[in-house]
This record gives structure tokens, sequence and C-alpha cells, in this order.
């Protein structure tokens, strides 16, 4: 199983971005999934999580409101459409899939996707 994120990019303050997340791999499978970052110098951030089968989603209190992650389980990619962004929200983003009876461990992770956002 393989995850590459997409979709960064150098961003106005104000603007919008939807970065995505491609799983491939004929084995994939999920319980969750999930959208982290780590700014420059800082530890890395849970950002909020999606689950599979239903949709649900939930996220960091930091982000509520803000941020929606989604998914197009026939794709097997999962989004996460970030509005409002503020130079604050600048950091590499990171996908990473929790599959089935792993015992709640992101056992997959994406490359990355660089987020910059202009003052």
């Amino acid at each position: 199983v393989q995850l590459q994120a997409s979709g960064g990019g150098l961003v106005q303050a104000g603007g919008s971005l939807r970065l995505s997340c491609a799983a491939s791999g004929r084995t994939f499978s999920s319980y969750r999934m999930a959208w982290f970052r780590q700014a420059p110098g800082k530890e890395r951030e849970y950002v909020g999580t999606i689950v599979w089968s239903t949709g649900a989603t939930y996220y960091a209190d930091s982000v509520k409101g803000r941020f929606t992650i989604s998914r197009d389980a026939a794709k097997n990619t999962m989004y996460l459409r970030i509005d409002s962004l503020n130079p604050e929200d600048t950091a590499v983003y990171y996908c990473a899939n929790n599959p089935p009876r792993s015992g709640g461990r992101y056992d997959y992770w994406g490359q990355g996707t660089q987020v910059t956002v202009s003052s």
C-alpha cells in the first residue's frame, strides 16, 4: 500500500486549497485515514480523521470550521480542504492510513505535501 499526497503549494492568506491523498495497492483497505501536519521547528500535529466506511469526520480543535476532510471510496482517495488559510497553516501535510485490525495504528504514511501561506 502506498499513499501519495498532493495539492500543496504557495497560497496567499485568505485563500483555499484542496489536498489529495491517493492510496494505491491491491491490498488497500482502511478503517480510518487521517491528516497530520508539521510546521518548521514544531512537532507533528494531528489535523483530523475520516472513518472510511461511514465518512464520519473528526477534527482537532485548532482547525475546526476551516478544515474539511472527505473521501472518494471508489478512487481510494482522501481530501483535505482548507479555507481561510493563514500563515500559521504553513506546514508539510501528511496523510496516513489505519488499516482494519491494526490496533489503531497508522501503519502507512504518505510522503507529505508542502503548504506555504504568504501574508
